[in-house]
């Protein structure tokens, strides 16, 4: 079902994003993990796409494997640095014929394993340009990232929030946000978004904390800011594991609750394919799907 349709349908739900496995023969990990978060009737789950098109075939295959065993409603990440429009019409003929009904267009970045990666063969420049050609094929369901700080290449959030504009008005159906742990950020967004006239949902994507120095180099790489309030928590359990993914559940719950208090209809969960510190979020929020 085209996630354009659902989110007409449901005033409120949840999703997840996994990564796919290194292999054929991680199926059974993989498939174990989204098992174990099927229970909480995620509106669709999404597969995350290499850079460069790096792991393609893992992706899709975990999508099929996804639809074939639980029924769930799946969406791609596509990423378009360096694709032709010949490799993308062969990809995105064989997403409609097994089924795949949604994509999270991306521009996304070069392979770090490929040095002399040339992504001057892209015949994609950005997102927008992704966007648009998968909406002339009139049977996806299309999603964008947006970014509440603001992409880390962009000069400021103003323009990306232009960026913004222009995929929506590419034929982007929905958004879902980079990660942000001050949720000012995400309704600061949503004002300047209204007011130009962006009016399609977008979902808070919800990265838990449960490992500060890995999850502070990654904002970094991100642009998310990691506050001070948090890292001061943080402070007293970073050399007690399990101690530091509790208190990131119990600081992902407050902030949970803190969107749906404001009106927020939707949560996407970054999962990192940890099903426990996931369930024990939404088991701490009640019933929100």
């Amino acid at each position: 079902m085209k996630i354009r349709d659902i989110l007409k349908e449901k005033d409120r739900g949840i999703s997840f994003e996994f990564f796919p496995p290194k292999s054929v023969e991680g199926r059974q990990g993989f498939m174990k993990v989204v098992h174990e978060l099927k229970k909480y009737a995620p509106l669709y789950v999404s597969v995350t796409y290499g850079a460069g098109g790096s792991t393609q075939d893992r992706t899709f295959n975990a999508l099929k494997w996804i639809r074939e065993e639980t029924g769930l409603n799946v969406m791609s990440h596509l990423t378009c640095i360096g694709a032709t429009r010949t490799s993308m019409e062969g990809l995105l003929k064989s997403y409609a014929e097994n089924g795949i009904d949604n994509i999270l267009a991306l521009r996304g970045d070069p392979p770090k394993n490929i040095p002399d990666f040339d992504r001057a063969k892209g015949e994609f420049k950005y997102a927008k340009d992704l966007v648009a050609f998968v909406k002339g094929y009139k049977r996806f369901s299309i999603a964008v990232a947006v970014y509440p700080e603001g992409h880390q290449e962009s000069p400021n959030i103003e323009k990306d929030i232009e960026y913004t504009k222009q995929k929506v008005d590419a034929g982007a159906d929905f958004a879902i946000t980079q990660m942000f742990f001050d949720n000012r950020y995400y309704y600061d967004f949503m004002d300047k978004i209204l007011k130009i006239g962006i009016k399609i949902p977008v979902l808070p994507g919800i990265m838990p904390v449960t490992d500060c120095r890995k999850i502070e180099e990654f904002a970094n790489f991100c642009n998310a800011t990691v506050p001070k309030e948090i890292k001061k928590k943080m402070e007293p359990v970073l050399d007690k594991p399990e101690d530091m993914r509790k208190m990131g559940v119990e600081l992902a719950i407050k902030q949970c609750e803190d969107l749906m208090k404001n009106g927020v209809k939707y949560l996407h969960f970054y999962t990192m394919n940890k099903p426990e510190t996931v369930s024990e979020i939404i088991e701490g929020l009640g019933k929100i799907s």
